[in-house]
């Protein structure tokens, strides 16, 4: 199963070892699953900073060489950062999953919701702390209203990020991303709603 990642830093992960990304975290914690479940990340798009807008100009185009049957999507808290509107946001979120559905289906879609960069000891440097949560809460309304629109699965990571208002090990040494600790538990959320996803057929 070839998977090609799209989003920013929460999937390129910022500040933590490749393997402790949490895509190579899934495919780890798939291998390892009696029978193993392959599936192979053959490229993981995301870039630092990217909203959903440079998903669709930098990272859909890619998509024609790679050839995947597989594709996730964590895109968002940039868009809350640079204050895209949500509407503009809602747009650019359909846009992008329509092509998604085109090239392998809606069965075979990984969402991911934005997590909450506010608890973390840097958050605040982004924007007033309450006013950022609402609007990423709004966001990732917006994701799983599109997505459930279009039968693809969304994996709400969101309380999991919480946690690292009381634990600093779930923050990356940049204060402000998540941890291989973190990671791993999205992972632990992750890997039965993948399983069961490939184990459906399309």
């Amino acid at each position: 199963m070839r998977w090609v990642a799209l989003g920013d830093s929460y999937t390129i992960g910022t500040s933590v070892a490749e393997a402790d990304r949490w895509p190579n975290q899934l495919v780890a914690t798939l291998a390892g699953k009696t029978p193993p479940i392959a599936v192979e990340l053959v490229a993981n798009l995301a870039v630092n900073g990217y909203t959903s807008g440079d998903v669709i100009e930098r990272e859909l185009p890619q998509l024609d060489a790679l050839d995947p049957e597989l594709v996730s999507l964590l895109i968002g808290v940039n868009d809350v950062v640079r204050r895209v509107p949500p509407g503009r946001y809602r747009a650019n979120v359909q846009t992008i999953l329509d092509d998604l559905v085109g090239r392998v289906g809606a069965a075979r879609i990984l969402a991911l919701t934005t997590p909450d960069y506010t608890v973390t000891p840097a958050g605040a440097d982004y924007g007033d702390p309450a006013a950022q949560a609402a609007a990423i809460r709004e966001h990732n309304r917006i994701l799983a209203e599109e997505a459930a629109a279009r039968s693809v699965l969304v994996v709400d990571i969101h309380d999991l990020s919480l946690r690292a208002a009381d634990d600093r090990r779930l923050v990356a040494r940049d204060g402000l991303h998540p941890s291989g600790a973190q990671y791993a538990l999205w992972v632990e959320r992750i890997a039965p709603r993948v399983t069961a996803m490939l184990e459906t057929p399309r």
